[in-house]
């Protein structure tokens, strides 16, 4: 039988953990250095076009997601978000540079990590300790809320792709 205490403190652990990192992510992106045009100049780059819808989608994304894993709520639709969100920088600017972070370029192993950790938090929902378990919805663990961060998230960021990508030329 497994200590209800010791997943509790794991599960709120991993989702203030990643809920920070995304909310850092997300205020950075408006509110410090380039703020959204920067960023959506930079998703221009990219090949996310236009890139100031982007830049907002992606900011706006990343603040909610953040925002919903502190306090536990939605926690599905949290871990859609991060893997949508990920998946998408995975694909867009990571994957050419390798694994490792530390290539030029910044590899992949650290969006895959996020891009997992969603995957996972969805599936495994927020505990005891959180506004989910406080209203009795997505009780964990569940097939549904895995299902909707894989479906939500890597539909959502197939979507987006398939619809606003158009990678730069290869120089």
């Amino acid at each position: 039988m497994p200590d209800a205490t010791a997943v509790n403190i794991s599960l709120l652990l991993l989702r203030v953990v990643l809920g920070i990192v995304f909310l850092a992510h997300g205020i950075n992106h408006v509110f410090r250095g380039g703020k959204i045009a920067g960023t959506g100049r930079w998703f221009e780059s990219l090949g996310m076009k236009p890139g100031v819808l982007h830049a907002w989608l992606a900011s706006l994304t990343e603040i909610g997601a953040g925002a919903l894993l502190l306090v536990g709520f939605l926690t599905p639709l949290a871990g859609a978000g991060v893997v949508g969100t990920m998946l998408v920088a995975w694909i867009t600017n990571h994957l050419k540079n390798g694994f490792f972070i530390f290539r030029p370029g910044e590899g992949y192993e650290y969006v895959m990590t996020l891009t997992f950790l969603g995957l996972g938090i969805a599936g495994l929902g927020a505990g005891e300790w959180s506004l989910d378990h406080a209203v009795g919805i997505f009780e964990n663990p569940s097939m549904s809320g895995f299902l909707i961060g894989l479906v939500a998230g890597g539909g959502g960021a197939a979507g987006l792709l398939a619809v606003f990508w158009r990678p730069p030329a290869r120089s």
